[in-house]
């Protein structure tokens, strides 16, 4: 059943709000339908001998989850504070029942038409209204439709909703399989066999099943709004505006207006395009005759000097209001009006000499560096999940320089409000199908047309975000099957159903996505997989597609230096992990038990099954030594974590345009735990996260040591050449210039242009290696753009001294102003204030000596109170 058009509108606590209207109709109003929600262990359950309260109705919230109603009720701890986890798997083995009564208005019935939508049925879902079967759903990513003409009432109606537990609804087909198709992470509390993975063949956000950043919660629920939908003879069901043509002077559209029509007849439509300001700069008047059933209008619409829509930093973030009203002047007289931004997208693929093939997003004919990060739920529960929430990560992402999030599959299709605002702040998606990894059963009729229902729904909901620039299939899939061993392991043990397996993916992923994203996706492009090179046969390949690096961190565990010998045509996945900050810990693991390897800590550590502290800390004691206490692992994680993306992003950066995107994992988390993370759970900013404002700047320096020698380059990301002067400085640790070089140069326009190597020894010149660092600097005439410190040895041999830093905070407007000064190089400083939370506009930052830091913050605190709760912390003060 195909998206439409709709309202949604999120229901408090304990309310279900129905909203009537005839899709964005005028003039019936979305009027909202209180009814109160409930819920229980569906009689008859087997947990209920464990928890006989259970059995009776509970006040619940729509949208909502299973796990949130019983935490809200008391009857459950909070998922994520300690270590509950393995004692709350019986909730995801239980097949739960929601209620919920509601009245019906005199307008709604005398209406012709009447339909229920569920947006959000989490997962196997059987609905009756009145006592009367509704529908049955089996697809959490879906919306759910069902006819209600002649069967509301004014008043009393009663909707219930039965959940069947997925684990349990799909286990014995799974064991009886002779052969099974590979899943992800096995679940480690018994409530489903190591063997017999069922999260592959149900539809729902892979993520409940566990990762190794998150908890395994498999939830059930009604996650988002039921809708009432009622209209008489004619409604409109959708517009969608796809640009045929765009430049600056000219634009030409094409508005396709949908209509249903219960008979055949004619219809006044009217289109209206008002520009970014509000100014109306079209109007078209059409008549159309219809047939009974779905109906489409096509409407072209051509616009002078149009303002076009750029990702962030390349221009403005225009966007168009196109309204579309139904018989207009009349009673019986509907609207759509969609928002959306005009701009082009091209995924260039240009073949190289070599044999390769390039990867690069062309926006509006300009080739674009995508610069971002991975993006996971935003919470294990999404209903939890507001606007604020959204905002501010995505914020985060644009004021640390981003330009490009990648949604990740194993997820959920994210609200449109993500849109809306990744809209707003010109960030462009990279969007995955929800398919997370291991391997789907695509050889099965069913499943597939379940899964193009699914795609139909979402690429239509979401077509007209000028911020979709790319829909992609699955995430690991292909490389998983042609690298990890899942189709040598299946096809040793039965070659027959290997090639049905396969050939149901080629099926799936290869044409039945594609064929959606081509008739509804308004000409975004279409990819296959990630890494991939859309199903050639190579699937992650450092010369052609899209590449997922994970030989540092991951198996064999190289050192970050292995990053600068990798150079992809776009690097999609790429991380170190790192522990929150501690202030979100404090309020999760209690004190006595933050030890590297307690209980509490290990149960918020997925990696490896609890054991990936151990890897970590290979990291941080190559590189920086062994930290002192547990504040110390976390300070040192996320240092390790900093440093070695920027080094990473940096040398995709330097590589353009061979490399022409670097998207580490990940921006964010789901719970508060150990990650790979830039920002925490909370929100607050990792060391990596401070980093990445810094190397993904529009102008920066790369300045990247190895085999004992320095190569620098200059990196501009902007449509306009740079005059510029860069300079080199060889200083002790205790600020002495040892030598200084100076340069002017002409930077090109988007580009990265290499403007020196330099051999230890020549800039050492006999100097102790570990008292000496060589200073890169970029500088637009008098104003400092970029700075970037680097050594000669790992920071363990760093002759460092404890920093006397001088610091001084004072008012400043709404905020304050920190300025910071040393007399000794000060290595990876982080400034906290403790038991406060302050918004700081740089941190974990390298002070060189002799020069004065100026940092703005904001906080809810008096300057008496910051002043003593200053801490200033380096790595000198933290290894023991």
């Amino acid at each position: 059943m195909r998206a439409r058009s709709r309202l949604h509108v999120i229901a408090p606590a304990c309310w279900l709000l129905l909203v009537l209207l005839a899709a964005w109709a005028l003039p019936v109003a979305a009027t909202p339908l209180a009814a109160e929600w409930s819920f229980r262990l569906l009689p008859g359950d087997a947990q209920l001998g464990a928890h006989p309260q259970l059995a009776k109705w509970r006040a619940a919230q729509v949208p909502g989850a299973v796990h949130t109603d019983l935490l809200a009720q008391g009857l459950i701890p909070d998922p994520y504070v300690g270590a509950p986890e393995a004692g709350l798997q019986w909730i995801g083995l239980a097949d739960w029942e929601y209620r919920a009564q509601f009245d019906v208005d005199a307008a709604t019935l005398a209406r012709a038409h009447a339909e229920l939508a569920f947006d959000g049925l989490d997962t196997f879902a059987t609905v009756t209204l009145n006592g009367q079967p509704l529908l049955q759903a089996n697809n959490s990513h879906r919306t759910w439709r069902a006819r209600v003409d002649g069967r509301l009432r004014a008043r009393g109606n009663e909707l219930r909703i039965v959940l069947r537990s997925p684990i349990r609804t799909l286990l014995p087909d799974v064991q009886a399989m002779p052969h099974k198709i590979a899943g992800n992470y096995p679940s480690p509390y018994g409530d489903e066999p190591k063997d017999a993975m069922v999260g592959n063949f149900v539809r729902k956000p892979g993520y409940h099943f566990g990762w190794d950043w998150g908890p395994r919660y498999v939830t059930a629920g009604i996650w988002r709004p039921v809708r009432l939908e009622s209209w008489g003879a004619q409604r409109l069901t959708a517009v969608a505006v796809q640009t045929r043509a765009l430049d600056a002077a000219h634009a030409d559209l094409e508005v396709a207006v949908e209509v249903e029509s219960a008979a055949v007849g004619t219809a006044a439509v009217q289109l209206e395009v008002l520009d970014p300001d509000g100014k109306r700069v079209a109007r078209i008047d059409r008549r159309a005759m219809l047939q009974a059933g779905d109906n489409r209008i096509t409407i072209p619409v051509a616009l002078q000097k149009p303002r076009r829509w750029w990702p962030v930093g390349q221009g403005e973030q225009a966007r168009y209001t196109v309204r579309a009203t139904l018989a207009p002047g009349t009673a019986e007289a509907s609207r759509i009006e969609q928002r959306t931004g005009l701009r082009t997208v091209e995924l260039r693929r240009e073949a190289d000499r070599n044999g390769g093939q390039g990867f690069a997003f062309v926006i509006n004919g300009v080739p674009i560096f995508a610069k971002g990060a991975n993006v996971i739920p935003f919470d294990m529960f999404p209903a939890r999940v507001d606007e604020a929430r959204i905002r501010r990560e995505l914020t985060a992402a644009r004021d640390a320089n981003m330009n490009m999030l990648r949604n990740w599959g194993g997820g959920y299709y994210e609200d449109d409000v993500f849109f809306d605002i990744a809209d707003e702040l010109g960030l462009l998606v990279w969007q995955d199908f929800m398919f997370g990894g291991g391997m789907q059963p695509g050889y099965d009729p069913a499943f597939r047309a379940n899964v193009i229902g699914e795609a139909r729904d979402n690429v239509r909901r979401l077509r007209h975000h000028p911020s979709v620039v790319l829909w992609c299939g699955n995430n690991e899939e292909e490389t998983a099957w042609k690298d990890w061993g899942h189709g040598r392991d299946l096809t040793t043990a039965d070659p027959v159903f290997a090639a049905k397996v396969w050939q149901g993916y080629v099926d799936l992923f290869g044409h039945d996505l594609r064929q959606v994203v081509a008739e509804e996706g308004l000409g975004v492009p279409y990819w296959s997989s990630s890494p991939s090179n859309d199903l050639d046969e190579k699937a992650n390949d450092s010369t052609r597609g899209d590449k997922h690096y994970w030989q540092v961190w991951g198996n064999p565990a190289l050192p970050v230096t292995a990053y600068l010998r990798e150079t992809p045509r776009f690097m999609s996945e790429y991380g170190l992990q790192a522990w929150p900050v501690l202030r979100t810990l404090d309020g999760i693991i209690p004190a006595a038990e933050q030890q590297v390897d307690s209980p509490t800590v290990r149960a918020h550590q997925k990696f490896m099954a609890g054991e990936g502290n151990q890897r970590l800390l290979k990291y941080i004691e190559e590189e920086y030594g062994t930290p002192r206490d547990f504040p110390a692992f976390v300070y040192l994680s996320q240092v390790m974590q900093a440093d070695g993306i920027q080094l990473a992003a940096l040398h995709h950066r330097a590589s353009r345009p061979y490399t022409m995107g670097s998207l580490y994992w990940q921006l964010n988390d789901v719970w508060p735990g150990a990650s790979w993370s830039s920002i925490d759970y909370a929100g607050r900013w990792k060391a990596l996260h401070f980093h990445a404002r810094r190397f993904f700047a529009d102008h920066a320096v790369a300045a990247l040591r190895d085999d004992a020698t320095i190569r620098v380059s200059l990196l501009n990301d902007r449509q306009q050449g740079l005059q510029a002067t860069w300079r080199l400085r060889v200083i002790d640790l205790d600020g002495t210039l040892r030598s200084e070089q100076r340069h002017t140069v002409a930077l090109p326009p988007l580009s990265a242009l290499e403007v020196g190597r330099f051999a230890d020894a020549d800039l050492l010149k006999g100097a102790d290696p570990t008292r000496t660092v060589a200073v890169v600097e970029l500088f637009d005439g008098g104003k400092r753009l970029s700075q970037q410190v680097v050594y000669f040895v790992p920071a363990r041999a760093l002759a460092l001294s404890r920093p006397a830093i001088d610091s001084a905070l004072r008012a400043d407007g709404d905020g304050y102003v920190l300025t910071l000064r040393s007399p000794t190089l000060v290595r990876a400083l982080w400034i906290a204030f403790d038991g406060l939370d302050a918004t700081l506009d740089d941190n974990a930052l390298d002070l060189v000596p002799g020069e004065t830091v100026t940092i703005r913050l904001r906080a809810d605190a008096d300057l008496a109170m910051l002043r003593r709760t200053l801490r200033l912390h380096s790595l000198a003060d933290v290894i023991r």
